[in-house]
C-alpha cells in the first residue's frame, strides 16, 4: 500500500495498511511504506503519558475534538495493556477515547503494549511515522504504567504529562526520572479548584529548575478539564506555542534525527542484545545516522551486519 493510495481510500486502507505493519513489519511492502512515510512527515506529533486513572482519555478526546473543531486531521495511537491470554489490547478505542466513527477527519488506533514497559507498543514507531505523512496532527496516548514511561519521548514532538490533583501524582512525578521529559505538564480535573491549585503549584515548584530535554524551552504547567472544558483553551495555546517553538531555528529537525538515532539504538538491543551493539564497534560500524538517511534503512543495514556470522 503507497501513501498515495492510503490518502485516497481513507480509515478502511489505513487501518489494514497499520495491521500490515504488525503482523510482518519486515515485508519489503511495509519497508517501503514507512521509507516514503518518513520523507514526508506532516503532522505535530503529541506524546501523552501519565499515571493509570489520571484521565488521559477524557483530556485526549477533548484535545482532539478541539483540534477538529478548528479544521485539523487527527490520527490517534492509544496503546492499551496487553491481555494476559492472547496478548492483544485489553482495552478498545472506542473505550479509551470517545470518536465519531464516521468523521473521516479523525482516526484512533489501539495497540497493544504486551510486555515493554515503556509505556509503548513495538509498533507504535512505525504507526506514528505512517500516521505522521497523513494527518496534521498525530496524538500518541501511552499505556498508563507510572514511572517507566519514558519511551514517549523517543516519539513525540510535544510529551504532555497528566498529573491528577489530590492523589500524590505530583510527589511521585517528582520522585520518578522523568522530570525532564514532558513539555507540558497538565493538571486534570481542574473543576476540583483548590486541590487542582495546589497540585499545579506542587508540580511547579517541582520544576523550577527543570526544562525539557535540556532545552531552553520553559516547563509549563497548567490545570485543565475536559468535562467542563476549564482550562482547554489555554492547553491548545500551549500545544500551538511549543510547536511553533520547534518550527524555529530548525530544531523540530535536530530533535527528530536525535529521536531516530535512539530508536535504532533501542531497536538492535532488543533484536542482539547489548553484545550485539558492542559487536558494531568491532565490526567498525556505529548508530550514527547520516542526516537525511532513513532511519530504517539503516537498521536494516545494520542488522544485516550484525547476522552475519
Amino acid at each position: 500500500m503507497t501513501l498515495a493510495a492510503l490518502r485516497t481510500n481513507g480509515k478502511r486502507a489505513l487501518a489494514a495498511a497499520l495491521a500490515g505493519l504488525e503482523r510482518d513489519p519486515e515485508s519489503e511492502t511495509s519497508q517501503a511504506l514507512l521509507d516514503a512515510a518518513w520523507r514526508e512527515p506532516r503532522a505535530h506529533v503529541v506524546g501523552v503519558t501519565g499515571p493509570p486513572g489520571v484521565g488521559k482519555s477524557s483530556l485526549c478526546a477533548a484535545v482532539v475534538a478541539a483540534w477538529r473543531r478548528s479544521g485539523k486531521t487527527v490520527g490517534v495511537i492509544a496503546v492499551d495493556p496487553s491481555s494476559r491470554t492472547s496478548g492483544g489490547a485489553l482495552l478498545g478505542d472506542r473505550v479509551r477515547i470517545a470518536h465519531d466513527g464516521s468523521d473521516e477527519g479523525s482516526f484512533v488506533r489501539s495497540m497493544a503494549a504486551r510486555d515493554r514497559l515503556g509505556g509503548l507498543a513495538d509498533q507504535t514507531v512505525a504507526a506514528m511515522v505512517v500516521m505522521r505523512a497523513l494527518f496534521d496532527r498525530v496524538l500518541i496516548e501511552t499505556v498508563g504504567v507510572g514511572q517507566s514511561e519514558t519511551d514517549v519521548a523517543g516519539v513525540a514532538d510535544t510529551v504532555l504529562f497528566c498529573v491528577q490533583p489530590g492523589s500524590g501524582d505530583s510527589l511521585q512525578f517528582m520522585k520518578a526520572g522523568i522530570v525532564e521529559i514532558p513539555h507540558l505538564v497538565v493538571v486534570t480535573k481542574a473543576d476540583m479548584g483548590a486541590a487542582a491549585e495546589r497540585a499545579r503549584a506542587d508540580v511547579a515548584g517541582a520544576l523550577s529548575l527543570a526544562t525539557a530535554g535540556g532545552s531552553d524551552w520553559p516547563v509549563k504547567v497548567l490545570a485543565a478539564s475536559s468535562r467542563s472544558g476549564a482550562g482547554m483553551e489555554r492547553l491548545m495555546e500551549a500545544l500551538k506555542a511549543h510547536r511553533e517553538f520547534l518550527s524555529a531555528e530548525g530544531r523540530l529537525a535536530v530533535a527528530r534525527h536525535h529521536q531516530s538515532e535512539g530508536w535504532i539504538a533501542q531497536s538492535l538491543r532488543d533484536r542482539f542484545g547489548r553484545d550485539g551493539l558492542a559487536r558494531l564497534d568491532r565490526l567498525g560500524l556505529d548508530l550514527a545516522l547520516a542526516p537525511g538517511l532513513q532511519p530504517f534503512q539503516r537498521l536494516r543495514e545494520l542488522g544485516v551486519a550484525l547476522e552475519r556470522p
